[in-house]
């Protein structure tokens, strides 16, 4: 039985997982930048650039808990700045362009926390993002719609120390 590119880029994972290194990091980016490639003829990558889904497990690992997620983003489409709690996260853009900003959290007495923004990049088809944990990021649909793949070290929806972050008067601070 001939194996699918996600089947390949799931073994290839599972078999270099370990603890949170540069060099895991550098192999699951290379791992996804190859999935990224795969041809359009692949049965499970035709249907989802056709059905378009706005969120679609792909994989997830049994053992070691990693998760594979493809997001279909309109144009347009914004996500708040947010970090991953003590997951971390790479994103890969298969179609359309998203832009993604990060953040620093300031922390003032007194005053409380806010957000400065850093910078932003735009992520193109092909291209990788990493965050990882404790990175503030958010994102933007620049060119849509996008379909993004999203690789995440755990299920985080049964994270409870993301945090999420509000415009307040025009400035980012923790979600109430």
């Amino acid at each position: 039985m001939t194996q699918t590119a996600l089947d390949l880029f799931a073994g290839r994972v599972r078999d270099n997982w370990g603890p949170l290194t540069s060099g895991l990091i550098a192999d699951c980016s290379a791992r996804l930048t190859e999935l990224l490639q795969t041809p359009r003829t692949e049965a499970w990558l035709a249907d989802l650039c056709h059905e378009r889904p706005e969120s679609r497990e792909l994989f997830r690992d049994p053992v070691h808990g990693f998760v594979l997620l493809a997001h279909t983003e309109v144009g347009g489409r914004y996500r708040v700045p947010h970090d991953h709690g003590q997951s971390w996260v790479i994103y890969g853009v298969l179609h359309g362009e998203m832009e993604m900003g990060t953040y620093a959290r300031v922390d003032e007495p007194g005053k409380g926390a806010r957000l400065v923004k850093r910078g932003s990049t735009i992520v193109r088809p092909g291209n990788v993002q990493v965050y990882l944990p404790g990175d503030i990021h958010d994102t933007l649909c620049v060119n849509g719609p996008a379909i993004q793949f999203r690789f995440t070290a755990r299920d985080l929806r049964h994270d409870t120390t993301m945090v999420r972050y509000a415009d307040v008067g025009g400035t980012w601070v923790p979600a109430a």
